[in-house]
C-alpha cells in the first residue's frame, strides 16, 4: 500500500507539472462533464447544491491535482474516488481546462455581520493564536495563486466550511491548511466561509 501511494505521489507531481502544457481535448471534456460531472457540479461548473463546490474558473492545475488525489486515494471521497477512477491523466487535464475557462461564480454571501468577522481573520489572521492571514496564499480577493493555491472567491459557504472542518480534523491532509484550520474555532470557520462566498 505504501509503495502504491508513493507511486501515486510521483504521478501527482508529473500531472501538476504537465497540467498547463498538455493540450486539452475540450470536446471530449464537454462530453465527460455532461455525462459525469454535471449532476453534482453543473454543466458549466456552477453547482446547484451548496455541499458541492463550484468548479467554474478554478485553476486548471489545482483541479488536475485534486482529481489525481481522488483517483489515487490520497484524498478520500467515495463518490469522487469512483468518478476520478474512470479518468485518464489526459482526461483530467481536459476536464480541468474546460472548467477553468468557465465564468467564475458571482459573490453570494448573505450574512454581512458574519462576513465582517471572517474578513478580519482572512485579511489579518490572529497573531495571538499564531494564525496567519489567508491572503498570502489565496490573495486579497480570494483569487488564489495558479498552480499552487485554489480560487476561493464566490465558493459556497457550506462547502468552504466543510473543508475547513476536514482540514482541522486532519481528515483532509495539507500541512499548511491543517495548521491553519486547527487554530480556528467553529464559529471562525463559519465566518471565514461566509466572507469567501461574498468575494468576487
Amino acid at each position: 500500500m505504501k509503495r502504491y501511494l508513493s507511486t501515486v505521489a510521483l504521478s501527482l507531481v508529473a500531472l501538476g507539472a504537465n497540467a498547463e502544457t498538455t493540450k486539452p481535448d475540450l470536446a471530449k471534456a464537454e462530453q465527460i462533464v455532461t455525462n459525469v460531472c454535471a449532476a453534482c457540479h453543473g454543466a458549466k461548473g456552477m453547482s446547484l447544491a451548496p455541499t458541492n463546490p463550484h468548479l467554474a474558473g478554478q485553476h486548471r492545475a489545482y483541479i488536475v491535482k485534486q482529481l489525481a488525489n481522488f483517483k489515487g486515494g490520497v484524498r478520500q471521497n467515495a463518490i469522487m474516488g469512483g468518478m476520478a477512477a474512470m479518468l485518464t491523466p489526459e482526461d483530467m487535464v481536459s476536464v480541468a481546462a474546460y472548467f477553468a475557462q468557465q465564468t467564475p461564480p458571482p459573490p453570494a454571501g448573505s450574512n454581512a455581520e458574519l462576513a465582517k468577522v471572517g474578513e478580519a481573520i482572512y485579511r489579518y489572521g490572529n497573531a495571538s493564536k499564531g494564525l496567519p492571514s489567508c491572503t498570502g496564499c489565496h490573495g486579497p480577493n480570494g483569487q488564489g495563486i495558479p498552480d499552487q493555491y485554489p480560487r476561493l472567491a464566490g465558493q459556497y459557504a457550506d462547502y468552504a466550511y466543510s473543508q475547513l472542518k476536514a482540514f482541522s480534523a486532519y481528515e483532509r491532509n495539507h500541512i499548511m491548511m491543517n495548521g491553519v484550520a486547527s487554530r480556528l474555532t467553529d464559529s471562525e470557520m463559519k465566518a471565514v466561509a461566509e466572507y469567501l462566498a461574498g468575494l468576487k
